[in-house]
């Protein structure tokens, strides 16, 4: 998992909250279920009668799953419930509570989809399309305010004591618990491991952003109303007039905002150099974004 998706986590700090309306409460609730029947589908129908494993708690109850003959439902659920309670205390109650949800609807999943045979014995395949579902799955989960493994929780924790990134924290475990499939398996089975963890990781990704990615655009250019007319009128897109000043120069420049999506940011690179080839552009990823006029305009 990225940096950038372990950030969701963060945001679930202990605050005091207003009551959750109940309509998101279920919405949050189908949504949680949904997404953790789809990675139990990538599990058990692809990965996991390939000998394939993704990484975190859950790698972890693959391989001790194999190794004992129990469950690896009940695995999934015994290992990550001490960061059920970490959580808790730490992080919230709303985000302990969607996790443990996830968690269970998880465990139940993965024991009634166990006897079902694999879609398929070709390993390739099972690694990419099981690596897909099991993306969307977890993106689904983490989109709506849960998680279905314990060491995000833990990385989160750790990277405050630690001189390293959440981001890191959870590469580094993971590598480990990825490895650890060559020495249970076969290092074959590892490296294929390898790469259903890396699809899933970029499916999270766009699970969780959407394929309609939003991105903040800055520009600060002398001709700030001929760029700022032309992504009014030829993008759609509304623009925000920001007053700044040259901290070398001391002159007052205009700073032209924006939101954009990531298919039109090929576009407005189109437009602004048209209308001044030497202007600064800066455009950076956006998590969310909501309220303000960001609905594309109708263009005639």
């Amino acid at each position: 998992m990225s940096e950038g998706q372990a950030a969701n986590f963060m945001q679930k700090v202990q605050v005091k909250h207003k009551k959750i309306p109940l309509k998101q409460v279920v919405k949050r609730a189908i949504l949680i279920t949904i997404g953790a029947i789809i990675m139990a589908v990538g599990l058990e129908i692809f990965l996991v009668p390939n000998h394939v494993i993704d990484g975190g708690i859950v790698g972890i109850s693959i391989i001790l799953s194999h190794l004992t003959g129990f469950k690896l439902g009940l695995f999934i659920f015994v290992l990550n419930i001490p960061f059920f309670f970490i959580g808790y205390k730490q992080i919230g109650k709303t985000f302990a509570f969607s996790t443990l949800y996830g968690i269970i609807v998880l465990s139940v999943s993965t024991t009634f989809l166990h006897p079902v045979p694999a879609f398929t014995q070709d390993i390739l395949l099972a690694s990419l399309f099981g690596g897909i579902v099991l993306g969307i799955g977890v993106g689904l989960v983490i989109r709506y305010g849960g998680s279905l493994d314990g060491t995000e929780i833990l990385a989160i924790l750790s990277s405050k004591k630690l001189p390293f990134s959440v981001g890191e924290i959870i590469m580094f475990v993971n590598l480990f618990i990825l490895a650890s499939a060559g020495f249970v398996f076969s290092w074959d089975r590892a490296m294929y491991s390898l790469l259903a963890y890396y699809l899933a990781f970029k499916v999270i990704d766009i699970t969780i952003k959407g394929l309609d990615e939003s991105k903040s655009v800055w520009i600060i250019s002398e001709n700030y109303n001929e760029i700022g007319d032309a992504l009014l009128h030829r993008l759609g897109r509304g623009v925000t007039y920001l007053n700044g000043e040259g901290a070398f120069s001391g002159d007052d420049k205009k700073v032209i905002f924006c939101v954009i999506t990531r298919l039109e940011e090929a576009k407005l690179k189109d437009i602004v150099t048209e209308h001044d080839s030497s202007a600064f552009l800066a455009i950076a990823d956006i998590a969310e974004v909501r309220g303000g006029r960001f609905k594309k305009m109708d263009i005639h």
